[in-house]
């Protein structure tokens, strides 16, 4: 598998940890503390305070209580979403999204996913004519792809001091019906890569039933969300290469940024 060239799975971005492991343990187990709640966001997410005795974090805590309902969307799913976001980057050994999970905190269960200390002056249209991101910036367009997102603006690609990129919100993602809107269509016509092909047919035989991915999925999303994953992602690879914008519906999220 690909993965970013920098680290995969690398470093998790918090004090104290080395070991993927220890970051989704520090998330899972350690206290958190609410420290604010971020301006702008249109659900409550909360900035949060992690730590235990085997290390300390940032973490961004987005409590299924707090999640504003939408007509298209099932209410309390936003969070669940989070998570299967960081499933299948996962799984596709792309490590886009930062660690995340599913826990109780202050204000109920929600998701809790490691802070990213990006340098927030720049965004995807800051840094897209980039060579060196060009393959990140593919792997994230064909994550979009598969997960169905909704809401990939701008600020929702990370770029930290290190030149590496996260993902972040995914929480309007996997719906059965077209949603995709992203500010990411630079690539659009252009052939797969081989690395990217052979990633994306690692996930959907992962997404067969009886496999360990299909069955921690099918907890987060509905059967028809988890089959309608499978056939996105095999469509993807049919066509081997990244679409155009549809004209009949909004390909773009607003605001861009």
């Amino acid at each position: 598998m690909s993965g970013q060239d920098d680290s995969a799975p690398g470093r998790p971005p918090a004090e104290g940890l080395t070991a993927w492991s220890d970051a989704l343990d520090l998330l899972a187990n350690g206290e958190l503390a609410v420290r604010g709640l971020l301006a702008g966001s249109s659900n409550y997410t909360f900035l949060a305070d992690v730590q235990s005795d085997r290390g300390q974090g940032l973490a961004i805590y987005k409590p299924r209580q707090g999640e504003t309902p939408l007509w298209d969307f099932p209410p309390g799913t936003l969070c669940q979403r989070e998570l299967a976001a960081y499933l299948v980057s996962q799984a596709l050994g792309w490590t886009l999204v930062p660690p995340t999970v599913i826990r109780v905190g202050p204000y109920g269960q929600g998701a809790v996913q490691l802070f990213v200390d990006a340098d927030f002056s720049q965004h995807y249209f800051t840094f897209r004519d980039e060579p060196a991101l060009q393959p990140a910036l593919q792997r994230i367009a064909a994550f979009d792809l598969v997960i169905n997102n909704a809401d990939r603006k701008a600020g929702h690609t990370l770029r930290t001091a290190e030149d590496r990129l996260w993902a972040i919100d995914h929480g309007v993602c996997f719906h059965v019906q077209p949603k995709l809107r992203t500010v990411i269509w630079e690539f659009a016509g252009q052939p797969l890569s081989v690395d990217l092909i052979v990633d994306l047919a690692g996930l959907r035989a992962q997404l067969e039933s009886g496999c360990a991915l299909h069955a921690k999925l099918a907890g987060l999303l509905s059967a028809a969300e988890l089959a309608e994953l499978a056939r996105r992602t095999e469509q993807v690879l049919n066509a081997g290469l990244f679409p155009d914008p549809d004209p009949q519906r909004r390909s773009y999220p607003w605001p861009l940024v």
